[in-house]
């Protein structure tokens, strides 16, 4: 130990701290020490690595509890997919929050950032988790918003689609659908939202407003309602709109739970089928693709988005620009013809 410590131009007790693993000694210290210990045979040139190889970042997704089967899915792929970072040198894990809670939501974020690196999570609109995202970023805890934005915050990105154009295209896919129906003066639509508060359903529902107002004037959009991305309530909201509106002629899904949906479209037994555009590729909308209940669904690849926050983390440690790598977020639209 006492040719480390001459050869590393450094302490006995320097050297005892490094080589014993204890806490208090500057990075560069660390590395002397350990360089000057495997070029004396003192310790093995892989412990030596070891030693020096960088800890990995430990990186959280918070991800909106409940019955929205793209989020399930999206926290099932962070979960079995550890072998995909490791070249990035992350360990990342989900953790399932409460949803449609600010409050929650900011607790969870000042929580996981005392003990990880990076936390991607999908936002609501609201000053307690703009607050904790200028928090964490003061504390050198970057942030990734994920599906849906947060305005004037200071996060680091955004992953996700550009939802006021999603919007636009699920109302240009619904006229088109309609055919001279769009065209006429008493056609009516509807949107049912998971919630107005996160940014993404806001943006969906101003895009599908604005075509329509500037393309197809006739065409009616009774209102949007919120179903909180479950299946039950959005199929209570759907029931309610057909019992209203017995003559509506398109439906909007802007976020989970289409089951619900497609349910009530069923036991509505109406004159003509509405056409019924959703969001989100998964098991129960691809079974509701399939037996022509829902039209089209407009998706985007969830290994992609998750692959795209790891980058984006991975940037930001190694002092790069925090997109440099990522892959543009694209929408796919979905329809029983071309299913993947």
């Amino acid at each position: 130990m006492e040719e480390v410590a001459e050869r590393a131009e450094v302490s006995l007790a320097t050297v005892d701290r490094v080589l014993h693993g204890r806490s208090g000694v500057r990075a560069a210290t660390v590395q002397r020490v350990m360089r000057a210990a495997a070029d004396l045979g003192y310790v093995t040139q892989p412990e030596a690595y070891n030693a020096l190889a960088p800890k990995p970042l430990k990186l959280a997704f918070l991800i909106p509890e409940g019955s929205n089967r793209f989020l399930r899915m999206l926290g099932d792929l962070i979960g079995y997919s550890q072998d995909h970072w490791a070249p990035f040198n992350v360990r990342c894990q989900a953790e399932y929050i409460e949803s449609f809670n600010p409050e929650a939501l900011a607790r969870a974020l000042l929580r996981y950032g005392k003990k990880c690196d990076g936390i991607a999570f999908m936002a609501l609109e609201h000053p307690l988790v703009r607050e904790a995202v200028s928090e964490l970023e003061a504390q050198g805890v970057p942030t990734v918003t994920l599906i849906s934005d947060l305005s004037n915050s200071k996060r680091a990105a955004y992953v996700g689609l550009d939802n006021r154009a999603a919007g636009r295209t699920a109302a240009y896919l619904i006229a088109r659908f309609m055919g001279p129906l769009a065209l006429g003066t008493t056609a009516k639509v509807a949107m049912i939202a998971g919630s107005l508060s996160y940014r993404a359903h806001e943006e969906r529902e101003a895009g599908f407003l604005h075509l329509f107002q500037e393309d197809y004037p006739g065409v009616h959009v009774v209102g949007a309602r919120e179903g909180q991305d479950d299946a039950e309530k959005n199929y209570r909201q759907a029931r309610a709109l057909f019992e209203q509106h017995g003559d509506l002629a398109g439906i909007y899904n802007i976020g989970g739970g289409a089951e619900g949906i497609g349910r009530a479209i069923h036991e509505a037994k109406l004159a003509r089928k509405p056409v019924f555009i959703g969001h989100g590729l998964t098991p129960d909308t691809r079974a509701l693709l399939i037996d022509g209940t829902l039209d089209a669904v407009i998706t985007q690849n969830p290994q992609g988005a998750v692959m795209n926050c790891v980058r984006i983390f991975a940037n930001l440690r190694d002092g790069r620009e925090p997109h440099s790598g990522t892959e543009q977020v694209r929408s796919q639209v979905i329809f029983r013809e071309n299913l993947p």
